[in-house]
Formats: structure tokens, sequence, C-alpha cells
């Protein structure tokens, strides 16, 4: 039976601005959001957020990645156009394709799925319309203005893979590290720094295909909770030892609870991305 990697993140609030870098045409620079219910809530794309586990291997593993990203050029290199799985990580990771036809005008693409799977990321609060205003005198009585949304926010998004999937099943555990170094998302303008790293983390590893643990952090107060991970454990849906919690919820009421409960909570992240590595290992997915 496949042994499943399932993380749920939530980022520190921060304020979040520009995070696609690219405004609607005017002087407005946007925010995506999304409506629930009768909010709106900022949201970050997956291809954002992979954009960065990208830039973390391209530092961290140089020689074992295809594409690169050069910021002087605003310009990605690739090694080898064909692309390979089997050679490199980001291929591997996050699949590829060539979309092409042949001499004769047949469908001759190459591609391959990912093996990763990112979720969009949605904002804890609710947005209310926060902008920024800006303006700037020119020549000849000339004005420049702008406007910037900006939200004051924590996000959380999953990530869900199986190793098996993968060429090299060992490319788990620099996953694992990537989404612990993570520094700031794809299209983040260069006046704004937002920290996309975990400030909690849920893990699990399991047989069971399905994650159960996506959106169960939820902003209460001042605080950051997970009462829908207790209600899913506590009814029996997953299984305490299967999950592992590190960061900051570990120092609140919900993290007594966990415990309680018979989920192994760490003070730290890294702790816990730790603990999950040495699980993998022992199942014989890392080597």
């Amino acid at each position: 039976m496949s042994k499943h990697l399932f993380a749920t993140i939530v980022t520190p609030t921060a304020v979040a601005a520009n995070n696609r870098g690219e405004g609607d045409g005017s002087t407005l620079a946007t925010l995506q959001t999304i409506t629930r219910g009768n909010d709106q809530y900022t949201t970050v794309s997956a291809d954002a957020i992979r954009w960065a586990l990208r830039e973390y291997f391209q530092h961290h593993h140089a020689d074992e990645i295809n594409r690169t990203f050069d910021p002087d050029r605003d310009q990605y290199d690739f090694k080898d156009e064909k692309c390979s799985a089997e050679q490199f990580i980001d291929d591997d990771l996050f699949g590829y394709m060539d979309a092409k036809k042949d001499k004769e005008n047949k469908n001759a693409t190459v591609k391959r799925r990912g093996a990763l799977e990112v979720c969009r990321a949605v904002s804890l609060d609710p947005y209310w319309g926060d902008v920024a205003f800006g303006s700037k005198g020119g020549a000849k009585g000339k004005t420049s203005i702008h406007q910037t949304q900006m939200h004051l926010t924590a996000y959380q998004y999953t990530i869900a893979l199986t190793p098996e999937h993968l060429k090299k099943a060992e490319r788990a555990g620099a996953l694992l590290e990537a989404l612990v170094g993570i520094r700031h998302v794809g299209g983040n303008h260069s006046r704004f720094l937002y920290e996309f790293r975990p400030e909690s983390i849920v893990l699990r590893v399991t047989d069971d295909p399905s994650p159960w643990i996506m959106g169960c952090f939820k902003r209460l107060g001042d605080e950051v909770g997970c009462p829908e991970l207790e209600r899913v454990i506590k009814a029996g849906d997953v299984a305490a030892s299967e999950v592992l919690v590190g960061g900051k919820i570990a120092a609140t009421p919900y993290g007594q609870v966990l415990r309680d409960s018979g989920v192994t909570v760490f003070d730290g992240v890294k702790a816990a991305k730790d603990a999950v590595k040495q699980q993998l290992q022992q199942a014989g997915v890392l080597a």
C-alpha cells in the first residue's frame, strides 16, 4: 500500500501586498480575492507557491534543477529543454509539458504530471479593502498616482505527495526542507516581503489517499487554532498516531488538546519536519 505525505502550513501574520506582481490595467496594484460566505479573502496561487519552492531548489540543489530564473534578465533558462524527471528534481516534483507537433502535424507533446500537488493559499482573515495611496509630481505639472491593496493576515495551504510517484523517492526529503525554508512567493514586488515559511505545520504520513487536514487552521481572536483537526481526530477519521504538529500552535491550548489526544506535538516547525523525515526513512521511503 502506498505511503502518502500531506502537510498543511499556516504562515506568520504579516502585510501582504501585490502578491502576483501585476496590476489590473490601472494605477491599482491588486490582490487576488475569493468570496466565502459574505466575506472576501485574499488568496495566493499554487503557481506562486511552486515558484517559491523552485527558488529554494535553485539555491540549495543547483546541480539537480533544470529550470533556473535569472532576475537580472527576468527570464528562465533550461539546462535541458527535453526535460528529465530522472535527472532533475524540479521536473520530477513539478512536472513539465512541451506542447508541439511533428512534421506530419501530429501531436508530439511530451509531458509529465508533477508528483507534487499544491492547493491555493487562502487568508485566515477577511479582506476589508485596505489600500495605500501614493503620488509623485512630474515634469510640466504631470502627477503620477498609485494605489496598493494591502492585507494584514496569515495564509494557509496544503501540499500532497506520494513519494513512490517520484523517480527518486528521496526527493520527498528535499521537499520537506524546502517547505520550511521557503522565503517568498512568486510575484511579490521588490518593495514587499511576505515570509511564507510555516509559523505552524501539520504533517501526516498515511496509507489514506485523502489528506483530511486541509483548511484545519482558523483565526480565533488574535490567535490561530485548529478546531477542525481536533474534530477529525476525535471522530476517528484521522489516527492521532499519523499526525505530527510543530510550531507556534504547540504553545496554545490547542497544542495541549492535541497532545492529550495522542498527537506528537513539537515546539518547533523544523523538529516536526525532522521527525517526519525519520518516519519516511523507517517506512523505507527515504534512504
